[in-house]
């Protein structure tokens, strides 16, 4: 068996480091090895094995290439097949594979499973790293295998940072250091990230921090009329999105990793203050988040094969209200939550002969949630609005899974997981609960039922590897994966317009009342993958994958029909509603495609090279005939890259589809199609790299087909109080400029 550390020559200063084993083989990783070992180099962090069944990795080069131009780690994702972003926040946005997105995926970040603490999902996963701690993600896209999770029926999404080091020899121990900045000029963005490590033989030591803020991004040209944000604000800019800033985002992180002979035991204790966040697609903005993660972490290495145990806690403070661009109302609206997630997971490899593999685990989450909003008067007062009062969702796993290698050619794997959700809530009360018909009647309804449920899931995956030579490879799979609702999904009780525009984490503008009776979504997904390459595989590759995904008891939405609901909202079709969640029925299908070709080298201007990407995906709610929501039209990227004396430039074109298949039940806007055009180039020394880059190079206008309905300035909090038909705009022309130093 391949061991768990790798040393390697090549460091900065001659000096051997030992890699810790990151993801170990409990990620169904590699094809040949029992062990999908990690080695760090001078550039990186990278694989010693490929990508294990069904997975696409990013390496530490590949992230470096799309790191310089963000603030929102989510964006770097945007080069992965099947992959688009939903809009939210300027460091928060919500990645969806393959038209499912948010909860239905799972995401990690260093194996933790982080929760969102917000009736609008403001602080999803990914806002909680820096896209400079990045230094390696895997996506698992639809057809996962059950030993990287369960609870989602969409994909996994695993981010890493770059593991530990450790010394070869005493003579090497030492220090380095890591400084960065970056400039944008739409929004005039700016932020900065450090970090420091001691590297002993058997200790490593480690801090890093980062911050970032942005002004408001302005549109490729006018969206909107001119009009005031705050009532007594100052115009706001047709072709300024409003309430699209953030401030004060910093992050912090220290560690320590103690390494004895094979084993490894790393602790983690991170903090992220966001002072504020604008979101133009919903009716309020984020002033202020307060995460803590403290993460423990296991890693064995045995004769007989490998664990892993994982320990995390998560707590959250999110506070929100009314920010410059909105009206005020004279009180604000205030909101509050917060939330303590626990974590732990036991992971066990054995290896029982060479051909075969095994993996075995346990996992459980206690996520609890108290959601508020405190009295301003009028009849939102005397007390405070209980959204969700001791919310509790419980989940406990275990799984198995088995992987063969039967020759050289074949590779399969089977697994099964089991997993146990319950979910409850406390009684609740409106601002005051003697105005029946503001607030009384719809607590009392959902204080006089039986608020908990138990939902019992299971999975099953199967997996098949073809590798018939080296020019190709063949995978296909099925996979039967299960979700239970969300807090959010079941228990916001209020039927109350305002109340109910406060509950949405899709970003349509809607308002949306939960459902305690809703049943968890089983999803069955069928997938087919070919991958193709020349006899050199640099000289070209093709790769495509087609997909189908049944859901049944599938959580969409339908017009709210009772409580405070009208008549008209039952009909309109031309403004926003109010919407209850209900499971139905859905179906999802399309096909991936991914390209890559060397053109030839010309003498003085370097090498050459072009890669491709197309993406379709088609969602319908098979009971209703509707389409479901947010789905991204087909878009294609085409990129020529020239290498030639340290520089590397990419002059990438992104064309889209306009968007008309679209939910009636929600009233989503259509788009128009557009085509853009983005330069980027790099020089990278020994110990430094810079990028500077051109994003929107023609100042195109274009409305983001998943970016929401604009609802980022005015009176935000009423239904009617911002003009329906609007959606969130694209980026105009940015010129944006990164350095990074190692040292």
């Amino acid at each position: 068996m391949d061991s768990l550390f790798v040393g390697q020559a090549d460091w900065p200063r001659g000096r051997t480091v030992v890699a810790l084993l990151a993801t170990l083989s409990l990620s169904a990783h590699g094809q040949e090895a029992a062990l999908d070992v990690l080695t760090v180099t001078a550039s990186g962090v990278r694989r010693a094995a490929p990508p294990g069944l069904g997975a696409i990795n990013l390496s530490e080069a590949e992230i470096a290439a799309t790191r310089a131009g963000v603030a929102d780690s989510s964006q770097l994702l945007r080069d992965v097949p099947g992959m688009s972003m939903y809009g939210a926040g300027g460091i928060s946005g919500l990645p969806a594979i393959r038209g499912m997105a948010d909860e239905r995926l799972r995401i990690q970040v260093d194996g933790a499973d982080l929760m969102a603490a917000c009736p609008n999902h403001m602080n999803p996963v990914l806002s909680y790293i820096a896209p400079s701690k990045v230094a390696e993600i895997t996506v698992y896209p639809g057809v996962a295998p059950v030993s990287v999770g369960g609870d989602n029926i969409g994909g996994v999404i695993q981010v890493r940072s770059a593991p530990p080091l450790f010394a070869g020899s005493p003579v090497e121990v030492g220090a380095s250091g890591t400084l960065g900045t970056y400039y944008h000029s739409n929004g005039h963005a700016v932020g900065y990230n450090a970090g420091v490590e001691w590297v002993g033989q058997n200790i490593n030591l480690s801090y890093s921090e980062s911050q970032a803020r942005s002004g408001n991004y302005r549109a490729g040209g006018d969206f909107k009329p001119v009009a005031k944000g705050r009532e007594d604000g100052a115009p706001i800019a047709g072709d300024v999105v409003a309430s699209s800033g953030f401030a004060g985002a910093h992050n912090r992180e220290v560690g320590l990793a103690l390494r004895q002979a094979r084993h490894v035991l790393q602790l983690t204790a991170g903090e992220q203050q966001v002072e504020f966040e604008g979101f133009p697609n919903q009716r309020m903005d984020m002033t202020n988040n307060r995460n803590t993660v403290i993460n423990l972490r296991y890693f064995g290495d045995y004769d007989w094969g490998a664990v892993e145990a994982r320990l995390s806690d998560q707590d959250v403070r999110h506070r929100m209200d009314m920010g410059r661009d909105r009206y005020s109302y004279g009180t604000g609206m205030p909101m509050e939550s917060k939330a303590h997630t626990r974590n732990g997971a036991l992971q066990a490899t054995i290896n029982p002969t060479e051909r075969d593999l095994l993996r075995l685990g346990g996992e459980y989450q206690s996520y609890i949630l108290y959601d508020w909003w405190p009295p301003v008067g009028g009849v939102m007062a005397p007390n405070a609005f209980w959204n969700v009062d001791y919310g509790r969702r419980h989940r406990s796993d275990v799984f198995g899974e088995w992987e063969a290698h039967w020759q050289s050619a074949w590779t399969t794997l089977i697994g099964v997981r089991g997993t146990r959700v319950t979910t409850d809530a406390a009684a609740v009360q409106g601002y005051d609960n003697g105005l029946a018909a503001a607030w009384g009647n719809d607590a009392a309804a959902f204080n006089g039922r039986d608020r908990k449920r138990a939902d019992n899931n299971w999975d099953f995956t199967a997996l098949a590897r073809f590798v018939p030579d080296r020019t190709a490879r063949y995978e296909g799979g099925y996979a039967r994966k299960s979700r239970a609702p969300s807090l959010y999904q079941r228990y916001p009780w209020s039927t109350n317009p305002m109340a109910a525009l406060m509950n949405n984490f899709v970003g349509d503008g809607n308002g949306y009342v939960g459902n305690p009776d809703l049943r968890p979504e089983v999803a069955h997904t069928v997938s087919l993958t070919g991958d193709w390459n020349g006899p050199q595989k640099a000289d070209w590759s093709l790769k495509a994958t087609a997909y189908y995904t049944y859901v049944e008891h599938y959580i969409d939405a339908q017009r709210c029909d009772s409580g405070q609901c009208s008549a008209e909202n039952l009909t309109r079709t031309d403004g926003f509603v109010h919407l209850k969640y209900a499971n139905q029925r859905a179906r999802l299908y399309g096909i991936d495609l991914a390209g890559a070709k060397e053109l030839g080298h010309l003498d003085g201007l370097g090498s050459f090279s072009v890669t491709g990407l197309f993406n379709y995906v088609r969602g319908e709610n098979t009971a209703t005939g509707d389409n479901l929501y947010n789905m991204m039209p087909p878009n294609a990227k085409l990129a020529l890259r020239n290498r030639a004396a340290g520089w590397t430039s990419t002059a990438e074109m992104l064309l889209v589809k306009g968007k008309r298949d679209v939910s009636e039940v929600r009233n989503e806007i259509p788009t128009a199609g557009y085509g853009l055009l983005n330069l980027r180039s790099s020089y990278q020394w020994t110990m430094a790299r810079l990028d500077v880059g051109i994003e929107n190079l023609f100042d195109k206008r274009y409305a983001l087909p998943l970016g929401g309905a604009y609802v980022g300035q005015g009176a935000s909090m009423t239904t009617g109080g911002v003009p329906w038909g609007y959606v969130v705009p694209g980026r105009g022309r940015s010129v944006n400029v990164a350095l990074n130093l190692n040292f």
